[in-house]
């Protein structure tokens, strides 16, 4: 583990969460191998479950040193279940991947069915993959991502770090704040009262995230106790994540854009103490829910949310995914050691979507120890680009790459039996340990859709 990246990162993410100036308080990282990488996904992870844990011990009041098992860490960036005797989905659709253009790569992103209907739109059906390859060859990588973005569909060129800077977007990232942050209208005083033993019991979240970013956040929030109640629309699934992330979590069903949702939607969040969501910029305004509206619906609101490509700038209301930032952004590019002649060298896990749930997690707690404290709303907002742009400044030396933590998982579990829906499995140990605050998840992973759109204690 290299110290000194450790240091740097724990040290932004600190200031990126309270202020520029503040000193963070000592934390235990247990040495250990590290991701293989041309970046410091290790200690991204292990700092940004810190940063999150850390602030779940402001909130309550819990003094004690706080310890994080770098190994656990990273494993929980790979993955924290796993199924015995079956077989787990496969995390990509047969045609999602990096593509070989006449002028260098691009990446599709086609795991959802309408996404992978815009690729084809614009590059027509194929029977195989390599018959893809051979059709996406013909393209210039610029013009078939404006192309594929046209159509609705998701699509990232590979870019060099330095191309990225220039570019307008990354122009606009470049002078986000890691986490902006609000404080909101004064409100009544909150009924909750953070035991330190389960600080969030009887706080109410309401999850409108998807895939792993803001789904990894309200997983965190609800080892601490909160009640998580996840809304997707009708037919919306995600098989290859469903037992990784609904752990902890109620999962309902809720069409926003029909008026009976809506409706319904209002009522849960009047009752609701957070809401995170991870939709474009200008999604929820659209329908009516800006930042005010929220605030009004829900006095006193802890509101936060999730971007892929930034809050300000001419992509910020683009589709975006943890592996097309990292095309987008220098990081698979950067990966191939200058080596023009290799595909795209992309991170070993989606350390962007961890890192940054973590992050909105730890944005949550402070924002609810501002709510206890002075009666207050808070909102924050995070996006992936912005992540990106945090772990890009820190490569590490070529001679000090790590070669240790691979990406296989067997054999190396330090886990839990858990008894979920759909069968059994193992679940990895917490990484972080906070004496007399544990992580434990009161419910097992659900299947999306399988509980009613209310409070636990609410009738439907």
């Amino acid at each position: 583990m290299d110290n000194r990246l450790m240091t740097s990162l724990w040290l932004s993410l600190w200031q990126g969460l309270h202020s520029n100036d503040a000193s963070p308080p000592a934390v235990a990282f247990t040495a250990g191998e590290r991701l293989q990488s041309a970046w410091p996904v290790t200690e991204l992870a292990a700092s940004s479950l810190a940063l999150a844990m850390q602030a779940a011990a402001d909130l309550c009041g819990n003094a004690c040193p706080l310890e994080v098992n770098t190994r656990l860490a990273s494993r929980w960036f790979q993955r924290s279940y796993f199924p015995i005797n079956r077989t787990v989905a496969s995390l990509w659709d047969p045609f999602a991947g990096d593509y070989a253009t006449r002028d260098g790569w691009i990446r599709l992103h086609t795991n959802a069915p309408h996404h992978r209907a815009a690729m084809e739109q614009v590059l027509g059906v194929h029977d195989s993959r390599e018959a893809l390859a051979k059709t996406v060859h013909g393209w210039m990588k610029n013009t078939l991502e404006e192309a594929v973005i046209s159509a609705g569909g998701c699509a990232a060129e590979m870019r060099s770090l330095a191309d990225w800077l220039r570019h307008p977007q990354g122009e606009h990232v470049a002078q986000e704040p890691l986490i902006a942050q609000r404080m909101q209208p004064e409100a009544a005083p909150p009924a909750w009262r953070c035991p330190v033993s389960r600080p969030l019991l009887g706080i109410r979240v309401l999850d409108l995230t998807r895939i792993i970013a803001g789904p990894v956040a309200t997983r965190f929030l609800a080892g601490l106790g909160a009640e998580i109640l996840r809304l997707d629309p009708p037919g919306w699934e995600e098989a290859s994540l469903e037992e990784e992330i609904t752990l902890g979590k109620r999962c309902a069903r809720l069409n926003l854009k029909l008026k009976e949702g809506r409706k319904a939607f209002e009522t849960l969040l009047a009752q609701a103490d957070v809401l995170v969501h991870g939709f474009r910029a200008d999604a929820l305004p659209r329908l009516g829910y800006d930042t005010d509206a929220l605030q009004r619906l829900s006095p006193g609101l802890i509101d936060v949310s999730l971007n892929a490509w930034g809050w300000s700038g001419p992509w910020r209301n683009r589709r975006g995914f943890d592996s097309l930032v990292q095309m987008g952004c220098g990081i698979a590019d950067y990966g191939r050691g200058g080596d023009v002649s290799t595909p795209p060298s992309p991170l070993p896990v989606q350390a962007l979507d961890h890192a940054t749930g973590y992050m909105m997690a730890a944005s949550v707690l402070k924002g609810l120890r501002q709510r206890r404290r002075h009666n207050i709303g808070f909102t924050a907002r995070l996006s992936l680009a912005r992540t990106a742009l945090l772990l890009t400044q820190r490569p590490y030396p070529v001679a000090d790459r790590p070669a240790g933590l691979g990406a296989d998982v067997a054999g190396d579990l330090n886990a839990e039996t858990e008894i979920a829906a759909r069968g059994i499995g193992y679940r990895l140990n917490a990484p972080v340990w906070l004496p007399g605050t544990p992580l434990i998840w009161s419910r097992p992973a659900s299947p999306l859709g399988s509980s009613a759109p209310c409070w636990s204690n609410t009738s439907s």
